[in-house]
């Protein structure tokens, strides 16, 4: 009888031993994922851990990301002190005329340019700076518009121009949306341009990386060609912008972009160039360089997209609408030089007539 409690008193032991192990182990399963929800709430959803998928190019976007495009996102960059903050917020939302209480704000770090710039060749740390911020205002049409602000009544993002912003964003992909940039130094705004593809990713509208990539590289590219130019006759970014602007609707209104022979391409680009007033301008190795870009775009398929069509020629004209000045006189000029060939023709024809 003794031999029998001994036995029970074993077995009530295990039974009890089981059942509290099994309570510690849900204990330390809910403490794990209590951590990871910490360690996923307390870091930004534009963290740069994000990798693209081995069978997918788009950039990955995190899911529990409360980032929407329904309301204005604003991107603040991570150098930015407490004060700035709060001013660089303020100068991107009156611009945009939205209340802060109905914008969503995200910070941009260094990983962040690295993530998205360096790709394409940039040469960003993990610790580089990030000041140039950016207030995205998603639209329903009006194609891709970009201003950049004032901060204190100084001009501070020194080296990508509004139209650069613009051609580039229609290179990633980008449709209808309302872009302002600022920063509160003197700075060449990549921060700002990271934060746009960020936003996009963030809030679930992924952004090919290839697209990017492209982006980024158009955009140092026509960086270079205006900042080589800077302050000759007869150039402007605008016309240079526009140039391009011109060459990716007509690659993108062929029948199949992706199929169209490098000498298609730079057939496209000479006629723009010739439009825009530049082909005097433009060194054949700086043409060659926007013939193979526009290259890659059209190889990508992003000009497949009747949304690219519709953003290419949206956003040439609106080139236009701001640089009426400059484009006035080109068609001007073209006007009175066709005039001085007729000219020239009609006594050629006199003279022939002569004998």
């Amino acid at each position: 009888m003794n031999f029998k409690k001994m036995i029970f008193a074993i077995s009530i032991g295990l039974m009890v031993g089981g059942a509290v192990s099994i309570r510690e182990m849900h204990a330390l399963a809910d403490s794990n994922t209590n951590e990871n929800v910490n360690d996923s709430s307390s870091s930004s959803a534009v963290n740069s851990s994000s990798t693209s998928n081995s069978n997918d190019d788009n950039v990955d976007s995190s899911s529990s990301s409360q980032v929407t495009l329904s309301q204005p996102v604003l991107t603040l960059g991570t150098s930015l002190t407490n004060s700035e903050e709060s001013e660089v917020a303020k100068t991107l939302e009156d611009a945009a005329n939205v209340d802060s209480s109905n914008v969503q704000t995200i910070t941009i770090d260094g990983a962040d340019l690295v993530q998205y710039l360096n790709p394409s060749g940039d040469s960003f740390t993990d610790n580089s700076g990030v000041w140039s911020s950016a207030l995205i205002q998603k639209t329903n049409n009006g194609g891709i518009n970009v201003k950049i602000v004032d901060y204190n009544g100084s001009n501070n993002i020194t080296t990508i121009t509004q139209n650069q912003y613009r051609n580039a964003a229609l290179t990633a992909g980008i449709t209808n949306a309302n872009i302002y940039v600022t920063s509160p130094r003197s700075i060449d705004g990549s921060g700002a341009l990271a934060g746009v593809y960020v936003a996009y990713s963030a809030a679930g509208n992924s952004l090919s990386q290839k697209n990017i990539n492209n982006a980024q590289e158009e955009q140092n590219l026509l960086s270079n060609i205006t900042q080589s130019n800077k302050g000759k006759d007869g150039y402007t970014d605008s016309q240079l912008n526009n140039a391009v602007a011109g060459a990716k609707q007509e690659i993108a209104d062929s029948k199949n972009p992706a199929s169209l022979s490098r000498q298609d391409i730079a057939d496209i680009v000479d006629k723009e160039l010739k439009k825009n007033g530049l082909n005097n301008i433009v060194t054949q190795n700086q043409a060659n360089q926007i013939i193979s870009l526009l290259q890659k775009i059209a190889a990508s398929g992003v000009m497949n997209r009747q949304s690219f069509k519709d953003q290419a020629s949206k956003l040439s004209q609106n080139i236009q609408d701001n640089a009426k000045n400059i484009f006035n006189k080109l068609k001007n000029n073209k006007g009175l030089w066709a005039k001085v060939k007729q000219f020239f023709s009609d006594i050629a024809t006199d003279l022939q007539n002569l004998f």
